[in-house]
């Protein structure tokens, strides 16, 4: 027999953003459903405990580049804690030429880096100085040679966008995958010029939560996701849920879904997706072949992480965020993170926890390998890397995500004015999760408490 709910909101999927949104929710009195396909809410963060390790399956770290992320752990401060990296995170080293180099941090590291080209060096003096670019669509490598030169692009931005999208600078549109940079030229004309007239810019007390540190919380992210599991109810929450089929109707949507007890059917004015956009096409069977092409272009890069904990490190000193390889190195590896060095209780003292980054858009062929492989892979390059020659870790795991990483290519725009079209046709609808508005974990904050505030503000106004 079905069973038949009535709700203000559904929410599909309980990942960062449906948990956040659903949070700022329940502390507003409004009823909602959550319906998440798998067992557990938190999608792909997960912490796991095991041999004195404590590690990330999914996203390792954050950055605090929202207030809404620093506001989310103050109005769980009795939940769960905001850990932030220790100083020495601050130290980002790059792969050259057979030795790691520290990206620099100031005028003088800057002009004696090995990273850069003495070209380049001396031409981004008269980077305050060039025309700004006119083409929306430019990809961030054009704009990067453009405005300060070819080895900045190899040994600075394409390993920090391998950190970051595990993609290809070449094929990420600047002004949707990095906003921000992409402002700093349309308005100031200049990276330089912006940079400065905005650090003398007066800043509202509310924008000095956004502090750009690197965060997790205590005792891994798993507690952030319990504490907002736990404060929204899990009466609020329907996990295991399959085949779920979203139809509009006179008052909004109905969905029905299966659960591994009965048929569930909820009828709803107002419905929130957080799927990946290889969802939709399933989940909203209503929208024609044109509507669903544009979320259908969104690509993916394929990310393997490899794990390594080691009970007693006798490698290189990892006071460092971690290590990144550009690609022009030709390595294996995307990069490794030093998770136990900036993170407490991350690995038994004297040890230290890894984790090595691989695949990612150029080498999408790494996601089919096996474990055997893979390992063989890292054995080749990883040990004179951290200078261990017997590198021989006590615990190694192995995690692949397919579908890890959505990539803003020149698509995004199209797919941006499909969202808007769809959410004005069908009244209720929207569509939300990083298939727009950012892929770190303080975007989805971000975009889950704001879609919150617009909902209450709707349903409360009626």
């Amino acid at each position: 027999m079905a069973e038949s709910v009535k709700t203000e909101i559904i929410i599909i999927g309980a990942g960062l953003t449906g948990l956040t949104m659903a949070f700022y929710l329940k502390k507003a009195g409004i009823d909602f459903r959550i319906i998440e396909k798998s067992g557990k809410t938190g999608g792909v963060v997960q912490t796991v405990s095991e041999q004195g390790f404590v590690y990330e399956t999914g996203p390792n770290t954050g950055v605090v580049s929202h207030a809404e992320m620093t506001e989310l752990f103050e109005d769980l401060a009795d939940k769960c804690s905001l850990e932030t990296a220790d100083p020495s995170a601050k130290r980002r080293l790059i792969w050259k030429r057979g030795m790691w180099h520290a990206l620099p941090s100031g005028l003088w590291s800057a002009i004696n880096t090995p990273l850069f080209s003495w070209y380049d060096k001396f031409r981004i003096l008269g980077e305050p100085f060039r025309e700004k670019g006119n083409n929306p669509n430019e990809s961030l490598a054009e704009l990067v040679k453009r405005r300060l030169g070819k080895s900045y692009l190899d040994y600075a931005i394409d390993p920090f966008i391998s950190g970051i999208y595990a993609g290809d600078p070449n094929k990420l549109v600047t002004r949707y995958a990095l906003p921000k940079l992409y402002q700093l030229e349309q308005e100031y004309g200049s990276f330089i010029k912006g940079a400065i007239k905005k650090a003398k810019l007066p800043k509202i007390e509310r924008s000095k939560k956004a502090t750009k540190d690197v965060f997790s919380a205590k005792g891994g992210l798993s507690r952030l996701i319990d504490a907002m599991t736990e404060s929204i109810g899990s009466e609020n929450i329907l996990l295991n849920v399959q085949d779920t089929l979203v139809k509009p109707n006179e008052s909004g949507f109905q969905v029905q879904a299966t659960t591994e007890k009965q048929l569930i059917i909820l009828e709803t004015s107002h419905l929130v997706t957080t799927c990946g956009s290889y969802a939709l096409s399933g989940l909203l069977p209503f929208l024609n072949e044109e509507e669903i092409v544009p979320f259908n272009e969104l690509k993916y890069a394929a990310v393997t992480q490899v794990l390594l904990g080691f009970k007693t490190w006798k490698g290189m000193s990892l006071k460092a965020f971690g290590g990144l390889v550009p690609g022009k190195e030709n390595k294996n590896i995307l990069g490794v993170l030093f998770t136990s060095s900036f993170f407490e209780g991350r690995a038994p003292k004297g040890g230290a926890l890894l984790s090595v980054f691989m695949g990612g858009t150029k080498r999408p062929d790494i996601i089919g390998m096996n474990d055997e492989q893979i390992k063989s892979l890292l054995d080749n390059e990883l040990p004179r890397m951290l200078g261990d020659r017997t590198l021989s870790p006590d615990m190694i795991r192995i995690c692949r995500y397919p579908k890890a990483i959505p990539q803003y290519g020149e698509s995004t725009g199209k797919r941006y004015d499909m969202i808007e079209k769809l959410q004005q046709k069908y009244y209720g609808l929207i569509l939300a999760g990083n298939i727009r508005d950012g892929i770190g974990m303080a975007d989805r904050v971000k975009q889950g408490r704001t879609i919150a505030e617009e909902l209450i503000g709707k349903i409360q106004s009626h």
